[in-house]
């Protein structure tokens, strides 16, 4: 018996559209941590330099990570520190927290 051939085109774009809808859904759930957390309220200049030093701070002091990690579980934990708004942003923090919150049960397993 003969096999099917695979359709390598259709597979590839297939892959392509999932990692689309990633990306698009990983820039939703960054917008709406921004807002959550009360972000937004700073020039986007001001808040582009906060993460670019977040970065380099990052690289040269991991243990920062860390002490990082501890309070952004607690502000999901906690529910945000806004009301109302919170409250709808839970549902993608708290995928984005579950992406930082996974290696939490690791390191204390």
């Amino acid at each position: 018996m003969a096999r099917k051939p695979r359709d390598y085109d259709a597979e590839l774009q297939a892959l392509m559209e999932r990692a689309r809808k990633v990306k698009t859904q990983k820039t939703t759930q960054l917008g709406e941590l921004v807002q959550v957390t009360g972000a937004d309220a700073l020039p986007i200049e001001a808040l582009a330099g906060a993460l670019i030093a977040a970065l380099e701070q990052s690289k040269k002091t991991p243990e920062a990570v860390a002490r990082w990690t501890e309070r952004g579980q607690a502000f999901f934990q906690g529910g945000g520190r806004r009301g109302k708004k919170a409250a709808s942003g839970d549902t993608a923090g708290g995928a984005a927290g579950n992406n930082s919150a996974s290696p939490a049960p690791d390191r204390a397993a």
